[in-house]
């Protein structure tokens, strides 16, 4: 929830107004907001009163929240409008450009960027000039025109900072994405002129067509065969803003023919487990998403990963795990049951595997440490651990699946673990 501040308001305010106000601000934010909602919100508000701030914010949360994924943006545009009383001077810190060393570097809370675009409403593309009276010091000016260009700089940008209009055009480029991976020797053979092996057998029926005159050498090679793509993707409260833009690249590789993987198998948990591959079949990936959102009703819950791992380990495994199948695991490892059963059940899923990948978005830290239990228990176990915080991060994850040796960065953590 958000800060909380005293609510002082005036006997002759226009609270219905305001209400309108902030639901359209909502709206630009991302939510599902319509006229109905603002009617039954300003309705809400006039059954419930106004005598407590906490009753008010959940009499709205409840009136405009209808999806897991919009409590943080809901939060911060009910701090920015009606908690914060500088909260203009804030969005345009927000939203104004800074030279790095000039002001003080802070990072925006999660879905605080979101919040800020929406209330001001496209004022920051035409915000004045910043001028600065003339106090002895060298003025300079940077031409950023040689700069990286802003695809390149929204590859590199976290998720959680991204803006409404960034999230977007991320979505427009993991739907680009791909996923290659290399087909499997199968233990089935063809016949191929040349081949690898000789086919001794169709040799000799050649052979006996002939009156037993060997003429020619048979050869054949291996059929290839593609791999199943196992996912499993945290849908804690911790993971939702990464685990969302997840599902999005998930939804494009399993519906990109041709990619090279027999079937996309996807699996969602935070305390339990769901499947939600049939609804990744869906070709429109807004409707996918909100399919699986509708089964998976666990979303921005708590995190229970051995006890998944093991659900999935009993019931799913032999189903989904043959034929040589790359499982990625997208969690941050923060769970509370016991190491060592996390640890038995991460081991087991590696041994059902080909390869295991763990993607996690708590690698975006340079001084990333797996103090935590679950990590370091879990990290023995897996044979990459890659970081899944931006666009670029899942792009190399094409990289790291193609080449078996990549173990990402779990060998430098296994060292400073060993220490």
């Amino acid at each position: 929830m958000a800060e909380a501040l005293p609510l002082d308001i005036p006997e002759d305010g226009k609270l219905a107004a305001n209400i309108t106000h902030f639901a359209r601000a909502l709206r630009k934010a991302g939510l599902k907001v319509g006229p109905g909602r603002v009617v039954d919100a300003i309705r809400a508000v006039e059954a419930a009163g106004f005598t407590d701030r906490q009753d008010f914010y959940w009499v709205l949360h409840a009136s405009f929240v209808s999806r897991p994924e919009d409590r943080a943006v809901f939060a911060q545009v009910f701090r920015l409008y009606w908690r914060d009383p500088r909260y203009l001077e804030h969005m345009m810190s927000l939203m104004l450009p800074a030279i790095h060393g000039v002001q003080e570097e802070r990072l925006a809370r999660p879905a605080e960027k979101r919040a800020a675009e929406a209330l001001l409403d496209g004022a920051h593309r035409d915000l004045p000039e910043v001028s600065r009276e003339d106090d002895g010091e060298t003025e300079i000016e940077i031409d950023a025109t040689a700069t990286a260009s802003a695809e390149e700089r929204l590859k590199t940008l976290d998720f959680e900072q991204m803006s409404v209009a960034e999230i977007a055009e991320a979505k427009r480029m993991i739907a680009r994405l791909s996923l290659p991976v290399k087909p499997l020797a199968s233990r089935r053979t063809r016949p191929a002129m040349p081949g690898a092996l000789a086919d001794w057998r169709r040799t000799m029926r050649a052979a006996i067509r002939r009156g037993g005159e060997f003429r020619d050498l048979s050869m054949k090679a291996r059929r290839e065969r593609w791999p199943n793509l196992v996912v499993l993707c945290d849908i804690s409260g911790s993971m939702s803003n990464y685990s969302r833009m997840v599902l999005h690249f998930l939804h494009a590789v399993a519906n990109r023919k041709g990619a090279g993987w027999a079937k996309v198998h996807a699996f969602t948990f935070g305390t339990r487990l769901t499947n939600i591959t049939r609804h990744l079949a869906k070709r429109d990936v807004d409707a996918a998403l909100a399919a699986a959102g509708a089964e998976a009703q666990d979303w921005q819950g708590g995190t229970r990963i051995g006890a998944c791992l093991h659900e999935f380990n009993r019931d799913w495994s032999r189903r989904v795990m043959g034929q040589g199948a790359v499982v990625l695991l997208i969690s941050d490892g923060l769970d509370r049951d016991p190491a060592a059963d996390l640890a038995r059940e991460t081991e087991r899923l590696h041994l059902s595997a080909r390869r295991l990948i763990w993607v996690n978005p708590l690698l975006r830290w340079d001084g990333f440490v797996p103090k935590a239990r679950g990590i370091a228990a879990m990290l023995p176990h897996v044979d990459s651990f890659r970081a899944g915080h931006s666009v670029a991060s899942l792009e190399a994850l094409g990289a790291a699946i193609a080449a078996s040796h990549d173990n990402g960065e779990k060998a430098r953590l296994m060292r400073l673990i060993g220490g």
